[in-house]
């Protein structure tokens, strides 16, 4: 079979739900933990921790290692530990004292897999040769979407037929997901994002333009904006109108990544009539009246609304921002994209810890808390202003 760049860009869509498998899958079987092994949540909510964490070292590592192994080898090992994670879930945990010990080794594992994904996916599609690339760019961003969605839906479904006892089974068959996927990208063509005949920056370069940390204050506002709310959104449902987490984890997050899914589907069908900055800037509009709109509600019924509309309005923030870097620092590399990753990845943690620690001021005020995050979405629109701003100084 001939495999073209067309191959590539799909192999790529595969990786973002690959990233949402490693990222989503084990939050399902936290009490299922707790009673199979005797963790305690407070323990097992950890593993997100150590999940995360571990994910922004790589994204710090991968900076100086990527561009000298290549990518196709980095890409391929990132499908290789993701798989293998998702099967040491299986029987690690039974080979310690501790079960817990287990289950951190195997996240740990399949983490290193989600940070390198991180770094190289969107390098990859970015250097194929596609017209729209911003709107190819918010396409590829969409399936992690689809992928949190297919996810819990899939997995619930599973649970229902097959029963919770036999996930061991579901991870095995999660798996099946990167290891397919380490073939075609053992076999499609790779681009590298900067043509042999030019230089990327360097470090000191690279860490020198002005623009770059202009990006970076858009990725931490990305990350943030879209966190603040998904991570929360559970507990808001739950709190707010009084339902079971089942019902709370499909009428909050769930609800939340189809939205973003649904917007990143809408640039990336009709991107290429739609201005990237100003579907940007009215986004972040969007998201600042959504905050609005999730706090300052007397009716739970509206906020969630608010909460589907966060999830709209944040949709292009994290693959517009890349897009944009691509885009006003064409010799950034792999390395830019690798401290783009991690800038998503500070606002990720950055924007639920911000809600948690201001609710807990407020007396566990959910509803102040998520106020608060509305500095975020300001930041985001702030880093358009001075991306314009800086722009039109190139231009003068």
């Amino acid at each position: 079979m001939s495999f073209t760049y067309k191959h590539t860009i799909y192999a790529s869509f595969t990786g973002y739900i690959v990233q949402a498998i490693i990222n989503n899958f084990i939050p399902l079987l936290f009490l299922t933990f707790r009673t199979s092994y005797g963790i305690p949540l407070s323990k097992i909510t950890l593993l997100v921790t150590f999940n995360f964490g571990f994910q922004l070292l790589v994204d710090l590592l991968a900076a100086g290692f990527v561009d000298k192994i290549g990518y196709r080898v980095s890409i391929v090992a990132a499908h290789v530990f993701a798989a293998a994670g998702l099967i040491s879930l299986t029987f690690l945990p039974q080979m310690f004292a501790d079960p817990f010990y287990g289950l951190l080794l195997s996240v740990l594992i399949y983490a290193v897999g989600g940070g390198l994904l991180e770094v190289l996916v969107s390098p990859i599609v970015e250097a194929c040769p596609t017209d729209n690339k911003e709107s190819v760019m918010s396409l590829l961003h969409s399936f992690y979407c689809w992928g949190h969605v297919g996810v819990v839906l899939l997995s619930t479904l599973f649970f229902a037929v097959v029963g919770i006892a036999n996930w061991r089974w579901l991870a095995l068959l999660w798996a099946l997901v990167p290891l397919a996927n380490t073939f075609f990208f053992s076999r499609v063509p790779i681009k590298h994002v900067i043509e042999h005949h030019e230089r990327s920056f360097s470090l000191k370069q690279l860490l020198a333009n002005k623009v770059f940390w202009i990006m970076v204050l858009m990725m931490i506002a990305a990350g943030a904006s879209e966190q603040a709310v998904s991570q929360w959104a559970s507990a808001f449902a739950e709190m707010g109108l009084g339902v079971d987490k089942a019902i709370g984890d499909l009428t909050g997050p769930m609800m939340f990544a189809v939205m973003m899914g649904v917007s990143r589907l809408f640039y990336g069908q009709y991107g290429e009539k739609i201005k990237l900055q100003r579907f940007m800037a009215l986004s972040g509009l969007v998201c600042f009246g959504s905050y609005l709109v999730i706090s300052l509600s007397p009716w739970p019924f509206v906020s969630l609304i608010g909460c589907a509309i966060c999830g709209l309005s944040v949709g292009i923030m994290w693959p517009g921002s890349f897009s944009t870097a691509a885009r006003n620092i064409p010799l950034g590399g792999t390395m830019m994209f690798a401290f783009l990753a991690l800038a998503g990845d500070v606002g990720c943690a950055a924007g639920p810890t911000l809600v948690g620690m201001m609710s807990s001021v407020f007396d566990n005020d959910l509803k102040k808390g998520i106020l608060t995050a509305i500095v975020f979405p300001v930041l985001l629109l702030i880093g358009l202003l001075l991306n314009r701003r800086s722009a039109r100084n190139a231009e003068a």
